[in-house]
């Protein structure tokens, strides 16, 4: 039998030795550093964020108005905001190239939440709440310290959402995932607002509902969201999830990552 002999390897000399380690090293932390810029995380502040829905369209003359007082809050960070724009206008001129039949069922729903007695253009919803005030609304988050915590990741196309209770008694819980745009631009040439150039933010271009779960103070329900790709060259987006109480639909928490 032959036997398996084995050569004694060379120490490298000192100060080689140390260089290539130095180098390795470098390499190690560069790749760790690659991959944490391919995710971001965020957490949610002690109050509840405010939640501003608005329901607009291209279509509509009354809108644009609405537009620019939503695209006003896109610095706060005690703000998320949602555009839907309906698809109710797209017959009378103009098809709003953001409509979706989806989010004019949404609006018709969520009449039973909000306390609106129709659906209309422009229409604002603050923390659930219809608001024909809107011009001299200032949302800000709540006063009262939050009831749900949320910790929000988003690494390539996938999102992923820790949502705890803190507080007591137990609770249902239900939520929602959006992704929207900021940034968008038309020349409408058609319809009420023929010849306007139309700027557009917080537009919301997918909407994921979460089913209901029962929610136990300190234990943290995961929750997933595969994120689509982007369309129509948005130059900015944000994802955001809205948890909302289950009973009354009205939110409790919402938080939005912007990478």
């Amino acid at each position: 039998m032959n036997a398996i002999r084995s050569t004694p390897r060379r120490a490298l000399p000192w100060p080689l030795a140390s260089a290539l380690a130095l180098v390795a090293a470098a390499c190690v932390a560069g790749a760790e550093r690659a991959d944490a810029a391919t995710a971001c995380t965020a957490r949610s502040g002690p109050a509840a964020a405010s939640v501003v829905e608005l329901y607009t369209s291209e279509g509509c003359n009354s809108c644009p108005p609405a537009d620019r007082w939503l695209s006003a809050l896109r610095g706060r960070s005690d703000v998320v905001g949602l555009a839907f724009h309906v698809d109710y206008w797209d017959r009378l001129g103009w098809k709003d190239r953001f409509a979706s039949a989806a989010f004019t069922q949404r609006q018709v729903a969520q009449q039973a939440v909000n306390g609106a007695r129709f659906a209309y253009t422009p229409q604002v919803v603050v923390d659930g709440r219809d608001r024909k005030d809107w011009p001299r609304v200032q949302p800000a988050a709540s006063a009262t310290p939050a009831a749900v915590a949320i910790e929000l990741s988003h690494d390539g196309d996938r999102a992923t959402a820790n949502v705890t209770l803190a507080a007591e008694p137990p609770q249902r819980l239900a939520a929602y995932w959006a992704i929207t745009e900021f940034g968008h631009r038309t020349a409408v040439k058609a319809g009420e607002n023929e010849g306007v150039t139309l700027d557009h933010d917080f537009v919301v271009r997918a909407l994921q509902p979460v089913a209901a779960w029962n929610a136990q103070r300190g234990v943290a329900q995961r929750l997933e969201f595969v994120v689509p790709a982007a369309r129509d060259g948005a130059p900015s987006r944000r994802v955001n999830l809205v948890v909302i109480d289950a009973a009354s639909g009205r939110p409790v928490q919402a938080l939005a990552l912007g990478c």
